[in-house]
This record gives C-alpha cells, structure tokens and sequence, in this order.
C-alpha cells in the first residue's frame, strides 16, 4: 500500500509543476504592464519602478519563476495589491467557504444518486428507470446559475423561508449560517445528482450483463443479493472516479453559484481578483485550485482498492 501511494504522489508531481508553469506564463501574457494596470495612469515612474521591483517584475522571467515558485513551496504566495494580506491565509479562509459547500452538497448527491442509479439499472426500462433518467437529464440540464435563481425567486423572495442576499459564518451564528448556506448546497445538490445517477446506472447496466451475474442468478440468490452484494461493488468504481472529478471541478469552479448568493468563497475571490488586477491572488488561486485538484483526484486513487474489489494496491 505504501508502495502504491507513493507512486500515486511521484505521479502527481510532474502535474503540479506543468501547472505551475503554465499559471506563471498565463498571469504573464495578459496584454500591459502589471504594474501599469495596477497602479493606474496617474502612476509616477519612480512608484512603477518600485512596485515591478516587488513583484521582481525587473527581473528575467526564469528569474521571476524560480523566485515565486521558492515562496510558495515556503508557503508564501505574496500579498494581495488591493486588500494588503497575505494571499494564503485569505485563499484559506475562502476556500473554507466553499468547501463547506462542496462537500455538504457533493456527498448528499452522491447519497441519494448512486442507490437511485442502481435501483433505475436493476428496473432498465421501466417506468420508474425512465422517469429517473427523465428527472436526471432534467436536473443536468439545468445552468447551475439558473436554478439558483429560481431558488432565490421561490424560497427567498415568494415564501420568504431563507435569506436572500449576504453570508453569516457557521462559527459567528451556527444556525444564521445554516440557513445562508442552504440555498446554495441545494443548487449544487440538484445539479450533481444527474451527473452521478446517470454514472451509476451506465456502470451497473455493464456489471448487470456479466457472466459472473448470470452465475450469482443460477445459485438461487436473491435479486437484492446479486444487486448489493456482487453487482454494485464491481459498479461503483467509475461512479467513485466520477465523484472525484465532480469535487475537484467544483471546489475550483464554484464562482457562479457565489456569485449568485453573494457567498464570499474562493471562486468569487478569484472572480473579483481577476477584474481587480491582483496578480498574485489569482496565481495563488489558480495554484491553489490545481493543487485541491489534484490532491483530490489523488486521494480518488488511493481509495480506489477499498471500493473496486478488482484493483489491488501492489
């Protein structure tokens, strides 16, 4: 197992730098001086100078790459032009933001789709399996920035049951909290769960055709057992990458559904960092986004022998 893990690490270390790489080269092609954009065009040229000097903006740009890639692995990632912090401490207090979003809404989908997609597999065809995938396809369909104004429009403004606009933190006021997050998490909750049914069902409608089925039938068990117990374990491991990578996507994808609830979480950060010009929040952002990413993903694999029972850890 350590052996296997290890693996999984040495592999996504060449990601982390590509990636690395490309954000730096990215931040250094948008058209214009930094500096300039920053500053403004009353800027003085003694004021320009200073500040290219402490972006090392003076500097060549290998130069500027090794010196910004030996803070962050010292866990520097700069200050932030505009609010004046260090960028890594508020890409945390963000990220717990969204995080608290993510996954609320991510493991209730996963909850409800992943027994919903077995059960429409196992009854392919008929009337419940068809209006599960109808309900599915209508729910993937959905823009996620939409359906969260419909929400806003039914439960905020209509029957007045949930807060509109703003954001209270769990630890300030944990039920205030609650109900500022509820509108959001169900946005993506119903998002996700057409994406993860529909994984579910198309991964147990190929078990469901294999010999070892056929043979689990002929022994005389039940469907229930031949479902549970030998269909959906060879199953779910698709669903379980999928779910990985829907994570991943959302923790750095998020800004939509911020934006419409005025959630001040990592996606609406970036968002207001890229109209801002503030350089090294949106590569420590970008970063930061890779690196969950990746981290996820990893972790994806590193669990994958305990719930696909035909891959090993050696």
């Amino acid at each position: 197992m350590l052996r296997f893990a290890l693996t999984r690490v040495a592999m996504a270390l060449p990601t982390l730098l590509i990636v690395a790489v490309s954000v730096f080269v990215l931040i250094r092609l948008i058209p214009g001086d930094p500096a300039q954009l920053m500053l403004g065009d009353l800027a003085t040229p003694a004021s320009l100078a200073d500040l290219r000097a402490k972006l090392g903006l003076d500097q060549s740009l290998p130069t500027q790459f090794l010196i910004w890639i030996g803070k962050v692995l010292q866990g520097d990632f700069g200050q932030s032009i505009n609010s004046q912090q260090a960028v890594l401490p508020l890409i945390l207090s963000r990220f717990w933001v969204s995080a608290q979003i993510v996954l609320t809404a991510v493991l209730l989908a996963s909850l409800v789709a992943v027994p919903a997609g077995v059960i429409a597999a196992w009854r392919q065809d008929s009337t419940l399996d068809l209006g599960l995938v109808a309900t599915a396809t209508l729910l993937l369909s959905i823009p996620t920035f939409w359906l969260g104004l419909l929400l806003l429009l039914f439960f905020g403004l209509k029957l007045e049951w949930l807060p509109v606009v703003g954001y209270v933190s769990i630890g300030d006021d944990p039920w205030a909290g609650v109900l500022y997050l509820v509108m959001p998490i169900l946005t993506l909750f119903l998002h996700e769960i057409g994406v993860i049914l529909r994984m579910a069902r198309a991964s147990t409608l190929e078990v469901m055709r294999l010999d070892y089925i056929t043979h689990a039938r002929a022994k005389g068990l039940s469907e229930m057992a031949v479902l549970w117990r030998h269909a959906f374990k060879n199953a779910f491991g698709p669903t379980w990458t999928l779910i990985g990578l829907v994570l991943g996507n959302l923790l750095g994808g998020i800004a939509v559904v911020e934006t419409v609830f005025t959630i001040p979480g990592l996606g609406r950060l970036l968002v207001d960092a890229i109209f801002a010009r503030d350089y090294p929040v949106i590569q420590g952002c970008m970063l930061f986004v890779a690196f969950t990413y990746v981290l996820v993903n990893l972790v994806i694999d590193l669990c994958y022998p305990i719930f696909d029972p035909r891959v090993t850890a050696e």
